[in-house]
């Protein structure tokens, strides 16, 4: 790609991410990082498309029209998933349970094994159901929220022991929230067994970092 392109594309790029985020003057600092990142990424894909197919004005174009579609990212990212993302944070401090925004606008709660599960077992602990309680409460505020639930495993053992082992642990989280009365039509759940390993399964610390679930949170942008 000539310089010329390249500099209208990165103008592109900062204009369109600008603009996603300078329209939204009632979000907090934290959200409008989120709807940056959205906006940048689609940005990006906009600018090199129209590029491709109309130069440098295509670039410009491109890159407004995918920063809008980034800077939404199919999720909203509303005051009430805020306030719950700020509740999860005070609820599970010192536990080891990492809280996030993800790029895309999903709340995720990445829940080590350490006090979710025992090895090999898919039965809720009961330091891990003070954190649920939690949850469930946030959830019950935001009934536009939908959850997926993803459990995970080390790769001690075989596939046939991990994958139903994987999903039964995200059932378990599933059926305790709709015990705490958050619908089960809310909550999707998968088991990807030890396919998705965030550390290296060749030291215990890692493999107790693998086994672990995975929950997400999304409000449908309209």
């Amino acid at each position: 790609m000539h310089s010329t392109q390249v500099s209208v594309r990165t103008a592109a790029l900062v204009a369109a991410a600008a603009l996603a985020v300078g329209g939204c003057a009632t979000m907090s600092e934290e959200q409008k990082s989120g709807t940056a990142k959205g906006a940048m990424i689609g940005a990006a894909a906009g600018a090199v498309l129209g590029a491709v197919t109309d130069g440098s004005k295509g670039a410009v174009r491109g890159a407004a029209i995918g920063a809008a579609a980034g800077a939404a990212g199919g999720y909203l990212w509303s005051s009430r998933m805020e306030q719950q993302k700020r509740e999860m944070e005070q609820a599970t401090a010192g536990t080891g349970v990492a809280v996030t925004q993800t790029a895309d606008n999903r709340l995720k709660l990445e829940i080590p094994s350490d006090i979710s599960f025992d090895v090999g077992r898919a039965d809720i602990k009961p330091n891990f159901r003070s954190v649920l309680d939690t949850f469930a409460d946030g959830l019950k505020r935001n009934p536009a929220a939908r959850v997926t639930i993803i459990g995970h495993t080390d790769n001690t053992g075989s596939d046939a022991i991990n994958n139903p082992l994987s999903i039964n642990r995200a059932a378990a989280v599933r059926d305790y929230l709709v015990s705490r009365g958050v619908g089960i039509e809310r909550i999707a759940i998968d088991g990807r067994g030890a396919r998705e390993p965030i550390a290296s399964n060749a030291t215990p610390e890692g493999r107790a970092k693998n086994r672990r679930v995975e929950i997400f949170v999304a409000e449908q942008a309209s």
